[in-house]
């Protein structure tokens, strides 16, 4: 078995894995390997092929595959290693500190790879209809809104004819619109939540504008037929998402899509020791997304699930930067943490689900720090204040807030320059009076 050394290997060839790959590029780094289990880079972009990819992040609108090409030609510009086709089965730590990869594909066989450091952008995956405990036979015709989006898109199948969508995530409102415009007629799309899980702009493009029902608080409560679905049943919910007998509404159809959430594909991150946060499933990282593990570092979906791809690829550059500064800082041996150093947590209340980074160094903040955060409800007319050490710094009024849309507040130097032995950092959201 072959042992290769790298300074840093990339864990994922989506637009995590890329934009990580070329900012610790252009951060000095040249000792750089990019693995990705799929036949090209590009990762889930490649079967997006509907647009509104690239505005925030080169001022155009593009389809999914334009945008990865974007940053598949600045890969290749800069000559940048990466290998197709592999499976990576365990990331762990030397005892020099090094990063140990074990991967596999069918030209080199079984790789032992190590590296000083490491980026985890594995990206994230659909839950599935298993995990619903939806009463009924397991006929063919369910499948994730993802999985449908690769037939229809990649493979050109069309999945079926009369559809049922369960679940408003992104994804399934995007798969209502792709499978209309296929011929196909979508029936309903059906949420257990009173709010949607998506983009306001997608509700209005792939449902309002097609005619499309949206149900909330509403789920499927009975799948009818045994070789293939004939039809399903849903059902208004109450308060404690259970069925409220008497709603039932029946639907013909061949097809269930389920579009109900992602999860970040972090089995490897928890094989390697990392903390977890138990609210986004992703590792716990400061303000350098440096995880609990020195020298590994995460960005993307892997993280926390996104809503844009420009916010991805904004996020993961940090991530390339700040392992290309590791690796300067660390030489050949293992970092130890520096002594000077405060992780201070950041607290978040008013309604707040999570905050990344979870920890912040002042003293490692560089001009400026985004900090993203999601809601737990739809709010209204809010202010969300950053206070540091009990003050307010920064206030921004809100008229709506919704769980399906990522928030973010930045913190700059000028905010620290008052506070140089910073002990607390807050984010609140408050009434707006």
């Amino acid at each position: 078995m072959e042992r290769i050394e790298y300074n840093l290997i990339i864990i994922g060839g989506g637009p995590a894995g890329l934009s990580a790959a070329v900012a610790a590029f252009d951060a000095g780094e040249r000792s750089i390997l990019i693995l990705e289990r799929d036949s090209r880079l590009g990762g889930i972009l490649n079967q997006c092929i509907h647009n509104g990819f690239g505005l925030h992040t080169f001022q155009e609108e593009l389809t999914g595959p334009e945008y990865a090409q974007r940053y598949i030609d600045k890969v290749l510009e800069r000559e940048i290693e990466y290998k197709l086709d592999t499976m990576v089965m365990s990331i762990g730590q030397g005892e020099d500190g090094s990063k140990e990869i074990m991967a596999v594909n069918e030209t080199d066989g079984l790789l032992l790879l190590k590296a000083k450091a490491m980026i985890l952008t594995m990206g994230c995956r659909e839950r599935s209809r298993g995990a619903l405990n939806i009463p009924g036979f397991r006929p063919a015709g369910i499948f994730s809104a993802g999985t449908a989006q690769r037939l229809v898109n990649i493979e050109g199948y069309l999945p079926g004819r009369r559809v049922v969508i369960l679940g408003s995530g992104d994804i399934g409102l995007i798969m209502a619109r792709r499978m209309t415009l296929e011929g196909a007629k979508v029936l309903v799309c059906a949420e257990l939540m009173p709010y949607s899980g998506g983009l306001k702009r997608n509700i209005v493009q792939c449902l309002d504008d097609f005619g499309i029902p949206l149900k909330l608080s509403h789920t499927v409560v009975r799948i009818e037929g045994k070789e293939r679905v004939e039809g399903v049943v849903i059902a208004k919910v109450g308060p404690d998402r259970k069925p409220i007998p008497g709603t039932e509404e029946h639907y013909d159809c061949d097809t269930l899509l389920l579009s109900v959430g992602l999860l970040p594909e972090n089995e490897l991150t928890i094989g390697l020791g990392a903390e977890i946060s138990r609210i986004t499933n992703g590792p716990v990282v400061n303000e350098s997304l440096e995880t609990s593990v020195p020298g590994v570092f995460a960005a993307g979906n892997v993280l926390h699930v996104h809503d844009l791809v420009d916010y991805v690829s904004e996020e993961a550059a940090l991530a390339g930067e700040s392992a290309a500064a590791y690796i300067k800082r660390c030489g050949d041996g293992m970092c130890a943490p520096d002594a000077a150093g405060r992780e201070i947590p950041v607290a978040f209340s008013g309604g707040i689900r999570y905050t990344v980074p979870c920890t912040i160094d002042p003293g490692k903040v560089g001009s400026w720090l985004k900090i993203r955060f999601r809601v737990g409800d739809v709010m209204t007319n809010r202010r969300v204040v950053l206070y540091l050490d009990g003050e307010p710094v920064l206030t921004r009024k809100k008229r709506v807030m919704a769980p399906g849309e990522m928030e973010d507040l930045v913190l700059t130097q000028k905010h620290l320059e008052k506070h140089r032995e910073l002990s607390s950092i807050e984010i609140k959201i408050e009434e707006d009076v």
